[in-house]
């Protein structure tokens, strides 16, 4: 296990994703998962990462034993998590001040009480005993050859109350000899003005080097962790996607991004910033939670533009409305299609699309009009650009629409049983390359049934079908009517397995709305593959 970085030690970016990002509710991480996002984090660049408690349970103590085996570490040094020791007794006695040295782990980061109160209370001990524990530990710790970190939990809470004892307790682990004393908003309620307070005070009176470990329960988590750089601190404690307890903590990647494109710090190994939006996404997949698209920076719609007033200044210079060119991060700009678009909105997707529009002004004010029409009655492009697509390529056509195949008719049956059980079956009746196909297949409810009777006419004429997978299916009761009269809209999602694409049905009832979206993604299906339309 080995680490090497082109950066000095002047500046810290350390990841706690798999010890307190893990706290979220809905994140059980197995090793494997652990293993794997440490991985991710080290090849995004960060300069630590916390593995966990070793000693506490089973899990982490396997896991620094296999990371010592298993990762190549290029760019972070791995950290084992604990407390300092128990009251009464010697770091040197505590058999979880044992098992941090035993983890292998070349930093070790101490969470240490610096609230009176939790001292009284959750320690049950004194406050010059606490003081001792602290000193203690990370005297113990720096003579076993370790790095040590002090996280002293409850710090602003702590100050606001006994701002001598807080003081006392950074103090104590510094002139110990801890590399970094980490001022911790545990219950995160501070505000960045309070923070920025504070830190400059404690550093002014203290000295010590300081860290900034920021919760995020009044949505202030980044902003209180810049405000704790603009007042000194030079470690950053963050989550990859502010995972973490309660409502999380500190994002990772906006603090990464703020610092490098806002404040000129270099904080990752060069070029290591473009895999950003690559390293949200993939780490969101190991932990099994949707990537939020609204995430600044790497979400999807980051850089998504809608309006009409917005796509004509982004056509002139796209810097008029983005704040950083998003391929700094590894994110693209994309252009929303609704019935909001302008002209600059249809010929930058066009653009986009790789669909060259040849400034027909005619062509475009076309388009524009059908994408209002359309989305009057219910239908939604900004999440369908499949949908889209087809229907911009249509018009580039003369409004004749891609044809791979002509269906002649179906129809869907749901039959339910004397005995309790359902059945669905469809069948479909449609034309391809001049062969009249009738296909009947059944499924687990009539729109899956549609989808396999599909499939099952289409694939003996395209095997290139035989890839696709329904991968999302959602059905909307769009306003304005109701009970049976209601108009449904249907997105579907599909995937070759390189890539995947939404497109749109809108109907009286959710099978014939299933139907055109099904009918979309079939098209576009071939589309993608290469495969020449029908004539």
């Amino acid at each position: 296990m080995t680490a090497s970085s082109e950066l000095d030690d002047s500046f810290h970016v350390f990841d706690t994703t798999l010890r307190d990002g893990a706290q979220r509710e809905g994140i059980n991480l197995t090793v494997a998962d652990k293993l794997a996002i440490a991985r991710h984090l080290d090849d995004f660049g960060v300069g630590f990462i916390e593995g966990g408690w070793p000693g506490a349970n089973p899990r982490d103590t396997e896991f620094f034993a296999r990371a010592q085996k298993e990762i190549d570490f290029r760019n972070a040094q791995l950290v084992a998590f604990g407390s300092t020791r128990r009251a009464g007794t010697t770091a040197a006695e505590d058999p979880q001040v044992r098992a941090l040295l035993e983890s292998g782990a070349p930093v070790i980061t101490l969470v240490a009480k610096s609230h009176d109160r939790h001292v009284e209370l959750a320690l049950r001990t004194t406050l010059d005993e606490n003081l001792a524990m602290v000193g203690d530990t990370v005297s113990f710790l720096k003579e076993q050859g370790r790095r040590v970190f002090i996280d002293c939990e409850h710090f602003f809470d702590g100050y606001r109350a006994n701002p001598e004892y807080a003081k006392a307790v950074v103090r104590t682990a510094s002139e110990a000899g801890a590399d970094v004393v980490v001022l911790c908003d545990t219950n995160g309620g501070m505000l960045p003005a309070q923070i920025q307070a504070v830190v400059s005070t404690v550093l002014a009176d203290t000295g010590a080097r300081l860290g900034i470990h920021a919760q995020d329960d009044t949505g202030c988590a980044v902003a209180n962790t810049l405000a704790a750089v603009d007042a000194g601190a030079t470690h950053v404690q963050c989550t990859a996607n502010g995972y973490g307890e309660r409502v999380g903590n500190a994002n990772l990647f906006p603090v990464v991004a703020a610092l490098e494109l806002k404040y000129g710090k270099q904080v990752l190994p060069e070029g290591h910033l473009r895999e950003m939006t690559r390293i949200s996404h993939a780490i969101a997949e190991v932990v099994n939670l949707t990537p939020s698209t609204h995430q600044p920076y790497v979400g999807l719609s980051a850089f998504a533009h809608k309006a009409g007033l917005h796509a004509s200044a982004i056509k002139v210079d796209p810097d008029l409305y983005q704040h950083i060119d998003p391929e700094l991060v590894g994110n693209t700009m994309r252009m929303l299609v609704s019935d909001m678009a302008g002209r600059a909105s249809i010929e930058l997707k066009g653009k986009e699309l790789g669909i060259d529009l040849g400034g027909d002004r005619e062509l475009v004010g076309r388009v524009v009009e059908r994408v209002k029409e359309r989305e009057l009655k219910g239908y939604t492009y900004e999440a369908a650009d499949a949908s889209f697509e087809l229907l911009l390529r249509a018009e580039v056509q003369g409004g004749k629409p891609l044809s791979y195949f002509e269906v002649e008719s179906w129809r869907a049956i749901v039959e339910d049983r004397p005995d309790g059980s359902h059945a669905n079956e469809a069948t479909v009746k449609l034309w391809a390359k001049g062969e009249r196909i009738v296909a009947t297949a059944e499924g687990n409810g009539p729109v899956n049934a549609l989808d396999r009777s599909l499939r099952v006419g289409l694939e003996k004429i395209y095997p290139q079908l035989a890839k696709l997978e329904l991968v999302d299916y959602k059905v909307r009761i769009l306003e304005g009517k109701h009970g049976t009269n209601s108009t449904t809209r249907v997105l579907i999602s599909t995937s070759d397995g390189t890539g995947e694409w939404s497109t749109v049905g809108v109907a009286e009832n959710v099978i014939a709305a299933s139907w055109q979206a099904l009918e979309d993604a079939y098209t576009y299906g071939l589309l993608r593959a290469g495969v020449t339309p029908a004539e």
